[in-house]
């Protein structure tokens, strides 16, 4: 195959949305290893509800709409479609959106000379913008069971992703459960799970100053990054787990999802020995995770995590922090610095047996991690598609 050094990338998430994930990384690591990128923000997988949050949602992208890509980095644009935002599950407002799409990835290719692009998409619904267009190589990258997503249309999510498998050259899955379900459709499917910047992770074990806020909660420190999501995190877990040990702090790093009101996340505000710090940017998580005593990942078990692999897991270790976790998929097979429970009494041990055993060393962490970064792992996925760097 031709070696392309072009990207059109679809993503489900904007680009400078606060919570950074496989897409906004892969953007930035392709990038550096030399590749242009266009970035196409998601004109809207889930339904709309008729709010004011919706509605501004609604306003900024009809804004950035009407602009053309613009440069985020070097080597990276991003495009933001303008789409109709209403009904965007119906095949005929998804033709219309995609055709859209389809229009102004043309004229921006034209004006910067890409050619044969490898296409790299994050969400099924892509293949009615790729129509005409003379790409090299079509890649879906599936992190996320989306179909289980609250608000989306499930059926129109799995009749969608179905045709894209069927079409796509490869696959690339974060789960094992994810691995399986596509691999019934395309043979060339590989389960390669979600990593962590290390460098950027490793500050946390360099002595350092604690952030203030930090700093004036007493140890021990119970930590979780990410977004306090009700269909994600076990809340109830975890005000058992701190009405037990009243003499551990939790912390918590993120904001809640948006439109969720969770009586239990009301209830864990009113507790002395649980934090929320709010949201942190991503700079700066390697200073609060130097704190961190033992960092977890209390996710429930539902169709969404069952087959999640938590971006936080070699970032926590990469950190030097130990991990407790519930017993989703990934920690049948990643088991470094890892204590698994699902009740409360289990949880508390499993806590317990972390504190004891204390922080990684840096030898520690870098066998933890291993291979796991964004660099390693993109260039292992370029080399499956016969791209060398």
């Amino acid at each position: 195959m031709d070696k392309p050094r072009d990207v059109l990338l679809f993503a489900t998430a904007d680009w400078d949305t606060p919570y950074w994930t496989n897409k906004q990384h892969t953007a930035r690591h392709l990038a550096q290893l030399g590749f242009r990128v266009l970035y196409v923000e998601s004109p809207g997988l889930r339904l709309l509800t008729v709010n004011r949050k919706d509605f501004g949602r609604i306003l900024r992208r009809v804004k950035r709409g009407l602009l053309p890509p613009r440069p985020v980095e070097p080597g990276v644009w991003v495009l933001s479609p303008l789409a109709i935002p209403f009904k965007h599950h119906w095949p005929s407002i998804r033709t219309i959106n995609q055709g859209w799409i389809r229009r102004r990835i043309t004229r921006f290719a034209k004006r910067h000379g890409f050619q044969r692009p490898l296409v790299w998409t994050y969400h099924p619904f892509v293949l009615e913008a790729l129509v005409g267009l003379d790409f090299s190589c079509l890649v879906y990258h599936c992190v996320d069971d989306l179909s289980a997503l609250p608000r989306i249309d499930g059926t129109a999510f799995n009749a969608e992703e179905q045709r894209l498998l069927r079409c796509a050259d490869w696959v690339f899955t974060a789960g094992k459960a994810l691995q399986k379900k596509c691999a019934t459709l395309n043979e060339n499917t590989e389960y390669l799970p979600n990593v962590a910047d290390f460098d950027h992770f490793s500050r946390a074990r360099r002595i350092g100053i604690l952030p203030p806020d930090l700093a004036a909660i007493p140890e021990p420190r119970i930590g979780y990054v990410g977004v306090l999501s009700d269909f994600k995190v076990d809340f109830a877990l975890v005000l058992a787990v701190a009405r037990h040990c009243p003499h551990w702090h939790w912390v918590f790093i993120g904001e809640e999802r948006e439109g969720q009101v969770n009586q239990l996340i009301g209830e864990l505000r009113c507790r002395p020995n649980v934090h929320f710090l709010g949201y942190k940017s991503y700079a700066v998580l390697p200073d609060y995770l130097r704190g961190f005593s033992v960092a977890t990942l209390p996710c429930l078990i539902n169709d969404y995590t069952r087959s999640m692999f938590p971006m936080k897991y070699f970032e926590y270790l990469a950190a030097g922090v130990p991990v407790v976790s519930t017993p989703l998929e990934f920690t049948k097979s990643h088991t470094a610095w890892l204590q698994v429970a699902a009740e409360p009494d289990a949880y508390v041990e499993a806590i317990a047996r972390q504190l004891a055993r204390g922080r990684l060393s840096d030898a520690e962490a870098v066998a933890a991690v291993g291979e796991n970064t964004w660099k390693a792992r993109l260039i292992k996925m370029l080399d499956r598609l016969g791209i060398r760097t």
